[in-house]
């Protein structure tokens, strides 16, 4: 393996990648960072483009027996170096640049199963949960309204389990996409916890966009207005709502029951 020795936290590589990780957001040449040789491994393994892989000093002798993924520049640091690059407590000593995969609207409106649309979902826990139950449940893709953190925010890249690599995955105005939905005949379906047909009692066969509100708030009411139809999961009276990765998890593995069975 090739590669090149930094010691300085300025250089201006490693610079990129630590606003990358604090932002959450695309570089200028469309790359996003990632951290952990599992997640690495996932990228990888989804056909991701490597722009810039990072080691730490732990690699050591190791260093030659790990895979360099292809990445167009290879580097290898000082641990102070990539621990003040990365966001976690803890650095597993990898990190990289990754280039973002291309998706579009239209992609996701060809796509069998159904849409997500989040709508000012901002814990990055709760979308990585939501693009990967997403994945595993079979729908089209994800659309990102806003005020809904951004898909290549390193915790959502780590709680979706690679499955950002994969699921095509857009941001959106809300306006725009529910224009789109309803002109390509796609029932707009809101989540509710309280308000709805039971999710049992519910025909999530035909073609519908789920749409998921902000942790606190919910849906607007300008929003909630524009739906076809809410669905509400059964729960104890006790318990105010459940948690928006959650709810929408339980309501796309329904969906995804129903569309079986009628197979």
């Amino acid at each position: 393996m090739q590669f090149r020795r930094i010691e300085s936290k300025q250089n201006p590589t490693i610079k990129t990648m630590r606003k990358a990780f604090a932002t959450g957001e695309l570089t200028e040449d469309g790359c996003f960072a990632i951290e952990g040789m599992k997640i690495i491994n996932e990228a990888a393994r989804s056909g991701i483009r490597f722009k810039t892989l990072v080691f730490g000093e732990w690699a050591g002798d190791r260093l030659a027996s790990v895979p360099d993924f292809n990445a167009e520049d290879v580097i290898i640091v000082p641990n102070d170096v990539l621990r003040s690059t990365v966001d976690t407590e803890s650095p597993q000593g990898v990190a990289a640049l990754v280039c973002a995969p291309e998706h579009g609207l239209q992609e996701i409106l060809a796509g069998k199963g159904p849409i997500v649309v989040l709508a000012g979902l901002q814990d990055p826990g709760n979308l990585g949960t939501i693009i990967r139950s997403s994945e595993a449940f079979g729908a089209a893709g994800v659309i990102l309204g806003e005020g809904t953190v951004s898909r290549f925010n390193s915790k959502v890249v780590r709680a979706s389990a690679g499955s950002v690599f994969r699921l095509p995955c857009v941001a959106s105005k809300l306006d725009e996409a529910m224009k789109q939905l309803k002109k390509s005949g796609v029932q707009l379906v809101g989540t509710s916890s309280h308000d709805g047909a039971l999710l049992h009692d519910a025909d999530l066969r035909k073609r519908i966009a789920l749409f998921v509100g902000s942790e606190g708030a919910g849906l607007t009411a300008e929003m909630a207005s524009q739906m076809d139809g809410f669905v509400k999961i059964p729960q104890a009276e006790s318990v105010e709502s459940l948690n928006a990765g959650v709810a929408a998890s339980l309501t796309l593995y329904e969906a995804a029951r129903q569309r079986f069975k009628a197979e």
